[in-house]
């Protein structure tokens, strides 16, 4: 039987062997231009999916006091606990995202959508509703392009995210980013969606 790729030990193995190619090593340019603009250090946060969590840090920096993070690599997930462990405005959970409860003002996605299979993005998206606040967002990046092989990542198109989102979210902004990291410059898409 094949093993899946959304498991555990798949994930842990990433981080042992250090065959992480994926992590861009800095926080997301698109993510930080969007966390310059908030103005309100209280909201709650969440960052599934979370990987070195380069945006946490830049949350911390930037003076907020309610960040969450989760994955679900316990040798992830030690070192985060390790790193961060006299900072009190982050919590560190090792988890499967879609088992998580709680209620967040924003959700970052920052390589998390792409990580799991795409059999299960209607689960994600029903899991992200359910996490967000009346008034909540989800903000990230998402590739606006297919892999020639099997992921992860896996890939997409906007046509097929909009599909996806648009009866559980209203769209503020969806659209290429400007602003990628130069490695994915032209293949991804922004987006700020709101809970509907």
């Amino acid at each position: 039987m094949k093993k899946e790729k959304n498991d555990v030990d798949f994930w842990d193995n990433q981080y042992k062997n250090q065959t992480t190619g994926w992590d861009m090593g800095e926080v997301s340019p698109a993510l930080k231009s969007y966390i310059d603009q908030l103005t309100d250090k209280n909201i709650r946060i969440l960052i599934p999916g979370c990987g070195n969590t380069y945006e946490a840090e830049y949350l911390l920096i930037k003076g907020f006091t309610n960040i969450t993070v989760i994955d679900i690599a316990p040798t992830l997930v030690n070192s985060l606990k390790e790193k961060f462990k006299n900072n009190n405005r982050i919590k560190v959970i090792l988890a499967d995202f879609f088992a998580h409860k709680g209620q967040y003002d924003l959700i970052l996605e920052q390589t998390f959508f792409c990580a799991i299979n795409p059999d299960l993005r209607i689960s994600y998206r029903d899991k992200m509703h359910s996490l967000l606040s009346p008034e909540g967002k989800l903000v990230g990046v998402l590739f606006n392009k297919q892999f020639e092989k099997e992921g992860p990542p896996f890939g997409g198109t906007k046509c097929s995210y909009e599909k996806l989102f648009k009866d559980h979210f209203e769209f503020i902004v969806f659209d290429t980013c400007y602003n990628s990291h130069p490695k994915r410059q032209d293949n991804e898409l922004f987006m700020i969606l709101k809970r509907k």
